[in-house]
């Protein structure tokens, strides 16, 4: 089998068989501090797929920047078949503020594809497409909810796309949403040019999920053993099928005032349940918050400050939610129980 030629990014060549940091230059601050995307490039001394694992795209979901880590550190990598592109932190603006923005508060998963003279979000866009995302096979986008919300780990997908449900149910995350594709996200210019993505949502903005990571490490490993990119051995393994949502909404505060959660992510509920109360801070006025359809609660709010209005509850319709909760339980157990993810311990 002939090796690899070596790999080449930017003005970087990474001979096969070595993995190496580069840093593409994106931008100097108005201090002269020069911005970089910083990417990890791990090239295989065998041929296989190219892919890429992405984090912080939003610069406060902090989650993907804690997965990347630990996934950096599986041995497995050490004997990768293919060329693994992994960008801890996309939006280093937004991550050095704590800020899901960049700084002329511009949402870069609404600026793609980017331009090469354009705005700040624009030429991020385009340096971080052109130079990592088109030139892979398969990506792995990892976010979280916004701060002053929560997300059960899931995967978003396309519909009308059978290769992306099979890598969503290989990655094993608790649910498998399809979701509309919107202008300007990442998602949506990589799959019109060829490149399919699966997009992983978990756990809160500023906020680490051990929960959530830990599924988001095991997720990327089961892909890449998917796309024999690497072997078995340290892959976590999962005796539960993820739950498969057809459609879901949002159930809303009825009023403003103090928000008292009574479910929590991961529950299942039937249309016209309690979901929680909103009070009025004096104590007069208090109103139930119902669920407008039956189904497992993939997202809520954390923050008990709300208006009239706010998304409080994210439910998803699913086939089966009689085994909504216990397939949620499975997957846990699965994952608490693997030696792996010891936080002293080399993966």
């Amino acid at each position: 089998m002939n090796r690899p030629s070596p790999f080449s990014i930017g003005d970087h060549l990474i001979p096969a068989g070595t993995r190496r940091t580069v840093a593409l230059p994106v931008s100097v601050q108005s201090d002269h501090t020069p911005v970089n995307l910083s990417v990890h490039v791990i090239h295989g001394s065998r041929p296989g797929p190219t892919m890429f694992v992405s984090a912080g795209v939003h610069g406060d979901e902090v989650i993907g920047v804690e997965i990347v880590r630990r996934l950096l550190r599986a041995p497995a990598l050490n004997r990768l078949a293919g060329t693994l592109m992994v960008i801890p932190i996309v939006n280093a603006f937004g991550f050095l503020n704590r800020s899901r923005y960049l700084p002329d508060r511009r949402d870069l998963n609404r600026s793609f594809p980017g331009h090469p003279t354009g705005s700040l979000a624009g030429r991020l866009a385009h340096i971080f497409l052109n130079e990592v995302v088109l030139r892979c096979d398969l990506g792995i986008d990892l976010h979280s909810a916004a701060i002053h919300r929560t997300n059960l780990p899931q995967i978003r997908i396309s519909a009308g796309r059978p290769h992306l449900l099979e890598l969503a149910q290989v990655f094993g995350a608790p649910v498998i949403m399809r979701s509309k594709l919107r202008d300007g996200s990442l998602r949506g210019v990589a799959q019109d040019r060829g490149v399919e993505m699966l997009l992983y949502e978990a756990g809160e903005g500023l906020r680490f999920d051990e929960i959530a990571v830990r599924n988001g490490v095991a997720g990327i490993l089961r892909v890449l053993h998917h796309k024999n990119m690497i072997a078995k051995r340290g892959v976590p393994h999962s005796k539960a099928t993820p739950l498969i949502s057809t459609s879901s909404g949002w159930s809303r505060a009825p009023i403003g005032g103090l928000f008292r959660p009574y479910k929590q992510q991961g529950e299942v509920v039937v249309e016209g349940d309690i979901l929680g109360v909103v009070a009025d801070p004096f104590g007069e006025i208090e109103a139930e918050v119902r669920a407008e359809d039956g189904g497992i609660i993939v997202g809520r709010a954390v923050m008990p400050v709300v208006n009239e209005g706010d998304a409080l509850y994210h439910i998803a319709q699913i086939a089966r939610p009689a085994k909504g909760e216990e397939t949620i339980e499975q997957i846990n157990a699965d994952l608490l129980a693997a030696p792996m993810f010891d936080e002293d311990e080399i993966i």
